[in-house]
């Protein structure tokens, strides 16, 4: 008898239609590889002061996952870097099949009277090499509040890292985005990700 209007169906019916509902969520919320991420700046990447475990690069890919993105990030700060110093080890920091950069250029230039216009010039190599590597760019330089850096007033504390992972946080869902709607064939941009871009959009 069939109770509450249930459908009968056959095992072999049933294996097809419970590989068929797991292929369509692979489908959707996973793709071949976790998306390769690389964190490139000075010591505040690297984590000085607070560890790496509490730098914005580890607690991104934390917030990431908690999200539901399989997402991998290497931390490539090194202290006392410079713009021109993250040139120099690009090849070595960032492999091949590495999916977004993110670059923090830090203020090491001003500290060693590297002028603004050959930082600006660093920072325009960086980007076009890795653009040349099909290697997707975030930029990340913004002025950071005084509030953010700890008492020797250059390291960012563990609240401003956490933070500066917030805000990140969207911008890498945009590109792991893009990655999933052009392997797609150009649709749209799905639920949880829309709204968290949006959401941050008007903050």
């Amino acid at each position: 008898m069939n109770l509450f209007g249930a459908i009968r169906v056959s095992r072999p019916g049933w294996t097809i239609l419970v590989c068929t509902q797991a292929l369509l969520f692979l489908t959707e919320f996973a793709w071949a590889d976790p998306l390769r991420v690389v964190a490139i700046g000075a010591s505040n990447t690297s984590g000085w002061i607070v560890g790496t475990d509490q730098a914005y690069p580890q607690i991104l890919e934390q917030m990431l996952r908690t999200a539901g993105y399989e997402v991998q990030i290497t931390n490539s700060g090194r202290p006392f870097d410079t713009t021109a110093g993250m040139l120099a080890r690009l090849h070595s920091a960032v492999p091949d099949r590495t999916d977004l950069v993110i670059l923090q250029p830090g203020a090491n230039d001003r500290r060693f009277f590297v002028s603004a216009e050959q930082r600006a010039r660093n920072i325009a190599e960086i980007t076009d090499h890795l653009r040349r590597r099909r290697i997707a760019v975030i930029v990340f330089d913004p002025v950071f509040p005084d509030v953010y850096y700890s008492f020797d007033r250059i390291h960012f504390t563990p609240e401003a890292h956490a933070k500066i992972a917030a805000e990140l946080t969207p911008r890498v869902i945009e590109k792991l985005q893009a990655k999933k709607t052009a392997a797609k064939g150009g649709q749209p941009v799905a639920g949880p990700a829309k709204e968290i871009i949006a959401r941050s959009r008007r903050m």
